[in-house]
């Protein structure tokens, strides 16, 4: 069990524990110094080298998907969010899905089944600087060979923060 009380997945039941406490130490905010995985590596008892080829493990296993920096887009100036929900032939979602994703304004975009309100099986995240962009939409939406769509948008974030998983 985790400290949310939740069982751990047979993967995570698989680290040892010197991965277990990488993996928890690089899972939320690297620290900002010159060598932020020494930093690391002093608060897991190891050294420098060990934290680099245990976090590399992890990766090579499939544990870790990725590692990357995440952006504040409003602290950056994108303050316009809006989620599109696209009705897409099943056989065509994944045209559609990878037309949509070539926008650099999404950052998200993935299919859901079943479908919301029977018909909306596609979804993105976009991010304008200004008021969300009517004429990029339409370009988005025919690029992407899809007329029917719905555009909701971000009044208020009420939560920010990344999954801890240990």
């Amino acid at each position: 069990m985790t400290k949310q009380g939740v069982r751990k997945s047979p993967e995570t039941s698989a680290l040892s524990p010197q991965e277990a406490d990488v993996a928890r130490l690089i899972q939320g905010d690297i620290p900002l110094t010159g060598r932020p995985f020494q930093r690391i590596a002093e608060t897991a008892g190891l050294t420098e080298g060990e934290v680099l080829s245990l976090a590399g493990g992890l990766r090579e296993r499939g544990i870790i998907r990725k590692f990357a920096a995440i952006v504040r887009h409003q602290k950056v100036g994108y303050t316009h969010n809006v989620m599109v929900l696209w009705a897409v032939p099943p056989a065509h979602a994944e045209a559609a899905g990878k037309a949509l994703s070539s926008f650099e304004e999404v950052t998200h975009c993935y299919e859901r089944t079943p479908p919301f309100a029977g018909r909306y099986n596609l979804f993105t995240m976009a991010h304008f600087r200004n008021e969300a962009d009517e004429v990029l939409l339409r370009k988005m939406a025919l690029a992407a060979g899809v007329a029917d769509f719905r555009v909701l948008r971000s009044l208020e974030e009420f939560k920010k923060n990344s999954m801890e998983y240990f």
